[in-house]
């Protein structure tokens, strides 16, 4: 696919391809190399963590609930890290294809994310009467994800309504 192209499956979900250079909702707020540093270090921990609680025979529950979280950490600095220096990046119409190493659009650990889950599940136009907001058009649920997401975010809400209780000790 072409960059901001989308297939649409339904009135609600879009398969729609984006590249997010930054973090969580493409923001941007520290250097690229530290928030990849940053990432690398999250998932070595999770995954010394999990190591851990296999060793203790924690339930399995919330060993899934960390694996989740670790597998999209992991599918995130795979995309983050490789993306950028095996692929080219073409002006859209035009679709990325591979390279060969090291001549891709940027350098090792400075990638950006693929997302391409786009859930716009209501849309409307506020009435132009609205303060602030009056003519403008407004999409609910507009972040435009991946599977690496999802599973983090199901991990952390399965952590928080399953296993809260560990975080109050």
């Amino acid at each position: 696919m072409a960059l901001h192209e989308s297939i649409r499956v339904t009135d609600w979900f879009y398969i729609l391809f984006t590249e997010n250079r930054g973090m969580a909702f493409g923001m941007e707020l520290v250097d690229k190399y530290l928030l990849t540093g940053f990432r690398v270090v999250a998932a070595c921990w999770l995954a010394w963590y999990m190591w851990r609680l296999i060793k203790r025979n924690e339930r399995i529950g919330y060993l899934v609930c960390i694996a989740l979280i670790t597998a999209g950490a992991l599918g995130n600095i795979i995309d983050c890290v490789f993306y950028g220096v095996i692929f080219n990046a073409p002006d859209p119409p035009a679709v990325a294809h591979f390279t060969s190493w090291g001549f891709g659009y940027d350098v090792l650990f400075r990638g950006r994310v693929v997302d391409m889950l786009y859930f716009p599940l209501v849309s409307w136009n506020w009435s132009s009467w609205m303060p602030l907001v009056g003519g403008e058009h407004f999409v609910f649920f507009s972040p435009i994800f991946n599977l690496a997401d999802s599973a983090i975010s199901c991990g952390v809400v399965a952590l928080i309504l399953f296993y809260h209780e560990r975080f109050q000790r």
